[in-house]
């Protein structure tokens, strides 16, 4: 029950950023060719850890005074107020100037409800509030060199040695492990066992001087992304995330948010295709019957992708926990990205790939190149079809996947 009416709530919700924040200006209507025409950044490593530096002082700020972390439990530093209330706080925190908070995507949005869900007393007492104040950030380290859409196939392992588990091995695509402070790790805990079985999850230092943190650099010309090495890392076991050698559960929970969250962030943004629309009535292409046939169904499919958000909201505002309708939202925004990619491709031609300084064209080229990622992150395409016709559809397994043999067998043969 909440012990605020709502009205109240927003009334000291709106004292709080009036007095620690400035008002953002009213949006000007776009017009092609005024102001800056550029969307999608590459920031450097420096300037992304600079940028989390700030975003985690705000945040601690307003977790202080109570906007922190509204619906989650009191018990550890939440308010323990209905959903509404934590819309009717972000609703207004857009309304100001505030850091960038997406640095915290991955630590609140995976890492944070998989310790909820699955961390021993110890974990959840170290880490839960801490997350949620913006203390420390987490990091997912799931991937590998040769287990990337087949994640069970991975071989970082961990051994047990007492009251410690010592990991050795790598992990690949690491977002945001070099300003991370924490990360969920997923190693082989049994070779015996089949490839699926044999797994266990846990919370790590990442600071630990057995952790090695390597930047990828992307085409883009990024390198939000990191290879990571453990040398022998000493992990105390109740920093184990769930039973041992039941990790493949614990990861579904991380992923089943994951994949929500990649889907339903990027399922419509009204200001691309506002842009959009924008290019193509300069370039005198919106009388063009093909041209425009390709716009609206561009604008038909994100407008489809914000509708399955909405109801992927819903269901989370009725207390579902995120399911295998968030490999559809997934695999929609992959196709939209597609989409947008051909489409631009269309009406800009060789000005989309050479810098010719002609307002809103090159500016599009780091977005192209990072799109082809999509297809990948957070499961490959072929991975999300596979769940959606096994778990939505009651299709049967892919043939040829082996569920019984012990890891080590199927390794060797």
């Amino acid at each position: 029950m909440a012990d605020i009416d709502l009205d109240t709530f927003q009334a000291d919700a709106l004292a709080f950023l009036e007095a620690n924040a400035v008002r953002r200006p009213a949006e000007k209507a776009f017009v092609w060719g005024e102001g800056s025409d550029t969307f999608y950044r590459e920031r450097d490593r420096a300037a992304e850890s600079a940028e989390a530096e700030e975003a985690k002082r705000w945040r601690q700020k307003k977790f202080d005074a109570g906007f922190g972390w509204v619906s989650g439990p009191v018990q550890h530093g939440g308010r323990g107020l209905p959903p509404s209330y934590d819309r009717a706080w972000r609703q207004l925190e857009a309304q100001f100037k505030v850091p960038d908070q997406g640095s915290f995507a991955i630590s609140l949005g995976m890492v944070a409800p998989t310790i909820e869900a699955h961390g021993s007393e110890r974990a959840v007492d170290l880490y839960l509030r801490r997350l949620w104040r913006g203390e420390i950030i987490g990091a997912q380290l799931f991937s590998e060199p040769g287990a990337g859409s087949d994640l069970a196939s991975l071989t970082t392992r961990a051994v047990r040695d007492g009251d410690e588990w010592v990991i050795t091995g790598q992990k690949v695509w690491t977002s945001g492990a070099h300003y991370s402070d924490i990360g969920e790790v997923l190693c082989r805990t049994d070779w015996d066992m089949p490839k699926h079985k044999g797994l266990t999850a846990f919370v790590i230092d990442l600071k630990d001087p057995a952790v090695e943190i390597r930047p990828l650099r992307q085409m883009t010309g990024g390198a939000s992304f990191n290879e990571v090495f453990f040398n022998e890392l000493r992990v105390p076991d109740d920093h184990r995330l769930g039973d041992v050698n039941n990790g493949w559960g614990v990861a579904l929970t991380t992923l089943m948010n994951e994949r929500a969250s990649i889907g339903d962030n990027n399922a419509g943004d009204a200001n691309l295709l506002v842009r959009v629309r924008a290019m193509v009535a300069h370039y005198g292409l919106d009388k063009d019957p093909l041209v425009r046939h390709e716009l609206a169904d561009l604008i038909m499919n994100y407008r489809i992708a914000a509708l399955n958000a909405m109801r992927t909201a819903a269901q989370a505002k009725a207390g579902k926990t995120p399911g295998p309708e968030g490999s559809i939202s997934k695999m929609v925004l992959v196709n939209n990205q597609a989409r947008l990619v051909r489409f631009l491709s269309h009406v800009l031609g060789p000005k989309l790939v050479a810098d010719s300084g002609e307002w809103g064209t090159y500016a599009w080229s780091s977005m192209v190149l990072g799109a082809a990622g999509l297809r990948i992150a957070g499961g490959s395409d072929e991975v999300m079809r596979n769940i959606v016709g096994e778990r939505v559809l009651g299709l049967p397994k892919e043939p040829g996947i082996d569920s019984k043999s012990a890891f080590k067998d199927i390794r060797t043969s």
